[in-house]
């Protein structure tokens, strides 16, 4: 669990250094970062709306349990996936998984097409991350 806890803190950490240095490298080039363009951190880890948040957790929570320590681990989950993957790939990839439990010869082109692979496997990486910071 510490070796967890330090991974974590270390890709948050990884990810404040690489904020600050583009915040330090438009300083010394006469520019100021302005907030709500992704140029700051928060904005970076805060795109996905509390709904979508909520979403995850809920569905997290009943795959894995519904006690408070599985609520920490979800909300982390989910911050990690934040991090790694912008809202509009989460709804790209979380749209085809959605397409591909259809049936159908309409829906069978989403479990082929190039793009919708790409975008469920960027998902699955993001999703895999998370597993290993916050569970």
């Amino acid at each position: 669990m510490r070796r967890r806890a330090a991974r974590r803190r270390a890709v948050l950490a990884g990810l404040l250094a690489a904020t600050l240095a583009g915040a330090v490298a438009q300083a010394a080039a006469g520019q100021a970062a302005s907030p709500g363009t992704g140029d700051d951190l928060a904005a970076r880890l805060n795109d996905y709306p509390t709904e979508a948040r909520a979403d995850y957790v809920f569905a997290c929570m009943a795959a894995n349990g519904q006690d408070r320590d599985t609520l920490r681990r979800c909300a982390c989950s989910i911050d990690v996936i934040a991090s790694i993957l912008p809202y509009d790939g989460y709804v790209e990839a979380e749209t085809v998984l959605s397409l591909q439990q259809g049936s159908g010869e309409q829906l069978a082109m989403f479990r082929t097409m190039a793009v919708a692979t790409t975008a469920v496997a960027t998902l699955r990486r993001a999703q895999a991350e998370a597993e290993m910071v916050c569970f």
